[in-house]
């Protein structure tokens, strides 16, 4: 996972760390979140296509197969199956097995995290 810069000094530090001790005193969970930081603005938008954003939407709202996710989106599953990986392979994405009952295991397609901040280096 990438290492976090925020240029709000201690101040800001401060504030974080006692929100998230809040949350945590009160028992409630910590939203995982990523920050990906591309040194080349081309590989941001190779990774961040209209139609993986809109995968990704879907993704977000609802845990669904592949194959559920290219009738859900009305794509070909092999296109799904691209931006899928692709994905994958930025960290935005995950998979998880599921036992699906008489038929075997599903691979269901869900985010790595609840929030992503994404930054390109010029």
């Amino acid at each position: 996972m990438k290492t976090k810069v925020f240029n709000d000094g201690l101040k800001g530090h401060v504030q974080r760390s006692l929100e998230r001790a809040t949350k945590l005193d009160k028992g409630e969970q910590i939203d995982a979140e990523r920050i990906i930081n591309f040194a080349d603005p081309l590989d941001m938008m190779e990774c961040l296509t209209a139609q993986r954003v809109r995968l990704y939407q879907v993704v977000r709202k609802k845990r669904l197969s592949i194959t559920a996710l290219a009738a859900e989106l009305g794509r070909n599953r092999g296109s799904v199956t691209r931006d899928v990986n692709k994905l994958l392979s930025f960290g935005l994405l995950r998979l998880r097995e599921q036992v699906n009952p008489g038929h075997g295991v599903v691979q269901i397609v869900e985010p790595v995290a609840k929030r992503f901040e994404m930054r390109i280096a010029l």
